[in-house]
């Protein structure tokens, strides 16, 4: 969990990162004690500075959590009335989608700007993602748009905590190249990766991966090729849907990219639709783990003006 404070061009003056607490409760606690971080040593009250909080899963426009399948301490908590009433009155309130939030971000002072149509994907435990559509922050009739995450890609794949199965968050998120790592490792492959994971297969996680990838281990680059196809096969078909400007892709795989963009963007250019009248670019993102944060403080003080 991030908090963040903006200073009036949209940088960030102050930032703070705390453990996200599994209790309900205790979230709110985590998010209240994040923002009086940053205010802290500031001349500003912090009464005056309206609050952005982004939380992934599905929240509708006024802020309540409908289903967070990565944190389902929260699900059917109205999450924008429990934080309005710990602030001081007068404080503006907005709660929404974390990627939906880095989209706006990335759209507004990070990788899309000036451009109108923007798709970012988050790449995490899970997937995330958000749409800026016409210069406008597209969520949706109910506030859900964006979980792209849960496009079913195999519907006989393995099963999701939303509950399906085959969603494309199991194949191509942090959490997807983890399990391809463990799938390759039970063949007898990434003895290399096994070793460093405690010699027990199981135990492999995609940063055990990810490493070995980066100091060019041949079995290792051949699971991260297998995962960009993945992560290339939602983005085309996304692509194909919404023909965006650009597709941001954030989250902490994309640190290493010089082992993921490549591979993404050659098969991305295989399976996305005509790619030869396109010209739809997949670019790294540049705001970082800080991106939800920045989005959600941009669009409490836009929405407050």
């Amino acid at each position: 969990m991030l908090a963040v404070r903006l200073n009036a061009a949209g940088g960030v003056e102050a930032s703070a990162k705390l453990r996200t607490p599994a209790g309900a409760g205790d979230v709110i606690e985590a998010v209240l004690a994040g923002i009086a971080h940053v205010v802290e040593g500031t001349s500003e009250s912090s009464a005056t500075l309206p609050l952005g909080v982004g939380f992934p899963g599905m929240l509708d426009r006024k802020g309540t959590a409908h289903f967070c399948p990565h944190l389902h301490s929260v699900d059917g908590m109205d999450l924008g009335r429990l934080l309005a009433q710990r602030r001081p009155p007068g404080t503006t309130t907005l709660v929404l989608n974390d990627a939906t939030a880095a989209c706006w971000a990335e759209h507004s002072v990070g990788a899309a700007r000036g451009l109108d149509d923007v798709l970012m994907v988050t790449l995490g435990t899970g997937i995330g993602g958000g749409l800026v559509a016409s210069g406008q922050l597209f969520e949706g009739s109910h506030g859900f748009a964006g979980e792209i995450g849960h496009m079913v890609v195999d519907p006989h794949g393995p099963p999701c905590p939303c509950g399906k199965r085959g969603c494309w968050e199991r194949f191509a998120s942090g959490d997807g190249l983890g399990r391809l790592a463990r799938e390759a490792a039970l063949a007898g492959k990434l003895d290399g990766v096994v070793k460093a994971a405690g010699g027990d297969p199981e135990a492999v996680r995609g940063e055990h991966v990810t490493e070995a990838a980066l100091d060019g281990h041949p079995e290792a680059l051949a699971v991260m090729e297998e995962f960009a196809w993945w992560l290339a096969l939602g983005l085309a078909n996304l692509c194909n849907v919404f023909d965006p400007a650009v597709i941001v892709l954030g989250g902490g795989l994309i640190e290493a990219e010089q082992v993921v963009m490549g591979p993404v963007r050659r098969n991305f250019v295989d399976l996305v639709e005509a790619p030869e009248a396109r010209r739809t670019q997949v670019v790294p993102a540049l705001l970082g783990e800080k991106a939800g944060a920045v989005g959600a403080a941009l669009l409490a003080a836009e929405r407050a003006a």
